[in-house]
């Protein structure tokens, strides 16, 4: 079993910029490093829906289109954790958004796992 912590959520104007942070225990026997991360985010009465996927290694990445150009996803494995860039932030942003750890194969897409963190709200108004 994994825990998943997501971090950096809060209350930002339209235009600005959050980091959010998903770090996973260092339970024996578990490598950070074999699974793909998925952030999903899902807003009330909405569906869950994926915004970045990121392999591995971290040499793969995949992103929805409404997150393309203004959403990064990146990880460090030395740290256990994987990071979520987000610039120019629209109050459609506004959701809880939460780490999963999976796996991503090019041209198929991201799979998600069984792990999860609890979320981190994201609140986009002015």
């Amino acid at each position: 079993q994994v825990q998943l912590v997501e971090s950096g959520g809060g209350l930002v104007q339209p235009g600005g910029s959050l980091t959010l942070s998903c770090s996973a225990s260092r339970f024996s026997g578990f490598r950070f490093s074999s699974y793909a991360i998925g952030w999903y985010r899902q807003a009330p009465g909405q569906e869950r829906e994926l915004v970045a996927a990121i392999s591995d290694s971290g040499g793969l990445t995949n992103y929805t289109d409404s997150a393309k150009g203004r959403f990064t996803i990146s990880r460090d494995n030395t740290e256990n954790t994987a990071y979520l860039q987000m610039n120019n932030l629209k109050p459609e942003d506004t959701a809880v958004y939460r780490c999963n750890l999976g796996y991503l194969w090019r041209g198929v897409g991201y799979s998600a796992g069984r792990d999860w963190g609890r979320g981190t709200q994201v609140t986009v108004s002015s």
